[in-house]
């Protein structure tokens, strides 16, 4: 709880590196046990130091959401309850919990009535597990099975995705046996060219993935999906959409035009994390056809008990047989913020990178560097030098936390609005630090 109330005060950035924060905990390990009160108060306060504030409303790095209340308190109970998530039959609470915390999600998505839902660890494995379905029903369509022959003497598999896809996308394919996918160019704004698939879907031959986008890292924006989906299905190509954070703007009415046709993929992969606003780990992955994941991920034996052979228990939706409840936390946020809140919370993410964005370039010698499509911003100080050197200033300050990244061969300031909390005070204090690192930045 001192952790919890020092969030909104406190610097974001820790206060101690990693090599102070390894000497703080080395040392051999004891030979008698200690009260377990006392641990946890020695780990508290060993680890505080070095601990950043990710759930500040003044943490914009990478794509990281805060924690909702409910979200914590449910996470809290998982640990509790201790439940091992795989089967419904010997834990039907939680098992039911994240059923129908599924279902929601697919509701407030606008995605297909049925999917298969699984919770992965996060969205690479998310993306892992909708690319292991299309690799089992491709492959199955040409009469080989993947479980039994492995992949050595396969059909080969093409697997297209624009050229900024989010290097999860990579990691995933990698894992699966497929290696780096062949790239399609992207626009100023990362989305896949849809005359680029085209020709690119006329060169493949055999079984074909399409891998699209839903929140470009950079820019926010998300792929033509009617287009690209409708053209990559009449080639028979199945089609899995990375949406880790962007995935979410389909719950906002206001949003919803920017993934006109996502529903009509094949698969899906998200993070709950990020724009949801849940604890870490909670990946989600969604899979539009009925028992194809199962086919892909399920497993049997004698020791693994069934409530119903005609029903998937979790464990056949995900690549783990043991897992936590992760979907509970879903459950929790999505009952606090029912659709209205939802639609607010996603709204109010855009509105504030909109705001910074406004805001910030109207500091003399800001450029913002990309469309504000959804909750990312890109800035540029003019020369790469100086771009570095307000990031790096920006984290010395530590007041707020804003990362650097390269983007279109230049160094950008990138800015992911993505925490619940985020506020009035919190922006304006935010603009405050950039102002004061661009004139520490003149002055030097």
């Amino acid at each position: 709880m001192e952790w919890i109330e020092s969030i909104a005060t406190r610097h974001v950035a820790p206060s101690r590196d990693i090599n102070q924060m390894v000497r703080a905990f080395a040392g051999p390990l004891q030979e008698e046990s200690i009260e377990p009160a006392t641990v946890v108060d020695e780990l508290a306060r060993l680890a505080e130091p070095g601990l950043m504030a990710m759930s500040s409303g003044r943490f914009f790095g990478w794509v990281i959401g805060g924690t909702l209340p409910a979200s914590l308190g449910a996470d809290w109970l998982v640990s509790a309850w201790d439940q091992n998530a795989g089967m419904r039959y010997a834990t039907p609470a939680v098992a039911a919990i994240e059923q129908v915390a599924g279902e929601w999600l697919l509701d407030v998505l606008g995605l297909p009535t049925g999917s298969d839902v699984g919770f992965t660890t996060g969205a690479t494995m998310a993306n892992w597990t909708g690319l292991a379905a299309a690799r089992g029903y491709l492959l199955d369509r040409v009469g080989w099975d993947v479980n039994a022959n492995g992949l050595q003497g396969a059909p080969p598999v093409t697997v297209l995705a624009g050229a900024e896809r989010h290097t999860s996308v990579d990691l995933a394919l990698r894992y699966l046996g497929f290696g780096a996918p062949t790239l399609v160019p992207a626009d100023e704004e990362g989305r896949i060219l849809v005359d680029a698939l085209r020709t690119a879907l006329v060169a493949a031959s055999g079984p074909t993935i399409v891998c699209l986008q839903a929140g470009n890292l950079h820019s926010g924006a998300s792929d033509p999906m009617a287009e690209a989906i409708a053209m990559a299905h009449e080639h028979g190509a199945w089609v899995h959409v990375d949406g880790a954070f962007g995935l979410w703007a389909a719950a906002s009415p206001s949003l919803r035009a920017h993934l006109n046709g996502v529903e009509t993929a094949d698969s899906w992969a998200t993070d709950a994390h990020k724009t949801l606003n849940v604890p870490y780990d909670c990946g989600v992955a969604i899979v539009a056809r009925p028992g194809v994941t199962r086919a892909a991920l399920g497993t049997q034996t004698a020791y693994l008990i069934r409530a119903s052979d005609d029903i998937p228990d979790p464990y056949d939706l995900v690549p783990e047989l043991s897992r936590r409840a992760r979907g509970v936390p879903v459950w929790a946020a999505l009952k606090q913020l029912g659709r209205s809140g939802l639609i607010s919370l996603v709204d109010r993410l855009v509105g504030n990178a909109r705001t910074l964005a406004a805001e910030l370039v109207a500091l003399p010698g800001v450029t913002v560097l990309n469309e504000i499509a959804f909750t990312q911003v890109c800035l540029s100080f003019g020369s790469d030098e100086r771009t570095r050197e307000v990031t790096r200033l920006l984290i010395e300050d530590g007041a707020i936390w804003m990362s650097g990244s390269r983007w279109h061969d230049r160094d950008v300031l990138r800015i992911s609005v993505s925490n619940w909390s985020t506020d009035a005070a919190d922006i304006t204090a935010s603009v405050d630090a950039v102002r004061r690192a661009m004139q520490k930045t003149s002055a030097e």
